[in-house]
C-alpha cells in the first residue's frame, strides 16, 4: 500500500511580497524537518496516527508557526492553545481547547483520545489531566516570542482580534480580515502502509482573542476529521466560517454518500460553499488509497508532501 504524509503551516495572504529569501529558507527548512520526522515513522512501518503526531509536534516546537512555542497572545497576554487528533481506522478522537503551558498540545490530544474516556477537554481541566498523565509542561517564558508579543501590543487596547500576521503589513487596526494576515495553524494528515489514515491540527488561535474563544481546529468535523471510508483532513483559516460549515465532515460526507473524489469534494467545500459565507483558508487531505489534495481559496498556504512513490513538495504560494 502506498503511504503518504501531508503537512501545512497555515494559509492566508502568503505572497512573495511578504516573504524575503531568508524567510522562505526558514519556512522551507521548518516544513522539511516536520516532513522528515513524520515520514520516518511511515517508512519504518509505523502508523498514520504516530506520523501525524510527530510532524505536528515538530512544528509546535518551531516559533515560526502559530502553535505550541510560537502561539499568539490573548487579550490577557496569555498563550492559549487548541489541538485535535483523529484516527480514521476506528473514529477515535481526542482534542484539547484553551490549554496553557502544555509544550505539545497535539501530544495531550492523543492522551485524551487514548486514556481519558472523553473526546474533548478544555482549560484548567485539560491541564489537570495533562499533569495526571505526565505530559511535558513548559513555562510562560518558553512561549514568549517577541514578534508575537509586538503584534499583541499593537491591538491589545482595542476589541479587535487578528489572525497571525506580519505586523508591518497591517494597514491600521481593522476588524477581520486584515490585509497582511495569515492563518498560522499547523496540521498533518497521513495514510500508512496498512491503508489507515489520520488527521491532526494544532493552533495558538487569534491574537487578542477574548472570552475563551475557540476556533475550528480542535472541533472534530470542523477543522479536523479522519475516516478510512472517506478522507483525513486538517484545516487552516478563519475558524468561525469553518465551524459553521463543518468543513472537514462535509467533505467526508460528499465522498462517502455522493461518491465525489477527494479533489472534487475539497473543491466544492473550500472554493464554493465556504466562499459563499465569507470563509478564507484551506486544508490538506488524504484518502485511504494515498490520494492527496492541497486545497485553499487564499493567496497561499505553507505546505509539504512526501509519499512512497518518491514524490515530494514544499510550497508556499498559490
Amino acid at each position: 500500500m502506498p503511504f503518504t504524509l501531508l503537512i501545512h503551516g497555515g494559509a492566508g495572504n502568503i505572497t512573495p511580497a511578504i516573504m524575503d529569501k531568508e524567510l522562505e529558507d526558514d519556512y522551507s527548512q521548518a516544513l522539511k524537518e516536520a516532513l522528515d520526522k513524520g515520514y520516518a515513522i511511515l517508512q519504518k512501518g509505523g502508523t498514520a496516527l504516530d506520523a501525524v503526531v510527530a510532524a505536528i509536534s515538530t512544528m509546535e516546537d518551531d516559533p515560526l508557526f502559530n502553535a505550541g512555542k510560537g502561539s499568539v497572545f490573548t487579550k490577557k497576554g496569555l498563550n492559549e492553545m487548541d489541538a485535535a487528533l483523529m484516527d480514521g481506522s476506528n473514529l477515535a478522537a481526542g482534542s484539547v481547547a484553551g490549554v496553557r503551558n502544555i509544550k505539545n498540545p497535539i501530544v495531550l490530544a492523543r492522551e485524551v483520545m487514548l486514556h481519558s474516556g472523553h473526546v474533548m477537554l478544555s482549560g484548567s481541566g485539560a491541564g489537570e489531566f495533562a499533569l495526571s498523565q505526565g505530559i511535558e509542561m513548559a513555562s510562560d517564558e518558553y512561549f514568549f516570542n517577541q514578534s508575537r508579543y509586538d503584534q499583541w501590543l499593537e491591538i491589545r487596547h482595542t476589541n479587535f482580534t487578528q489572525l497571525d500576521h506580519k505586523a508591518d503589513n497591517l494597514k491600521g487596526h481593522h476588524p477581520l480580515p486584515n490585509p497582511g494576515e495569515k492563518f498560522g495553524t499547523v496540521g498533518a494528515v497521513a495514510c500508512d502502509e496498512y491503508g489507515n489514515i489520520a488527521a491532526g491540527t494544532s493552533t495558538g488561535g487569534m491574537t487578542n482573542k477574548r472570552f475563551g474563544r475557540i476556533g475550528d481546529s480542535p472541533v472534530i468535523g470542523a477543522g479536523t476529521y479522519a475516516n478510512n471510508a472517506s478522507c483525513a483532513i486538517s484545516c487552516t483559516g478563519h475558524g468561525e466560517p469553518f465551524l459553521r460549515a463543518c468543513v472537514s465532515h462535509d467533505i467526508s460526507c460528499l465522498m462517502e454518500y455522493r461518491g465525489l473524489s477527494l479533489k472534487e469534494a475539497c473543491d466544492k467545500v473550500i472554493k464554493d460553499k465556504l466562499v459563499k459565507i465569507g470563509g478564507e483558508g484551506g486544508l490538506i487531505a488524504v484518502d485511504a488509497k494515498g490520494n492527496y489534495d492541497f486545497c485553499f481559496n487564499s493567496a497561499g498556504m505553507y505546505r509539504g508532501m512526501r509519499n512512497s512513490e518518491g514524490k515530494e513538495l514544499v510550497a508556499f504560494y498559490g
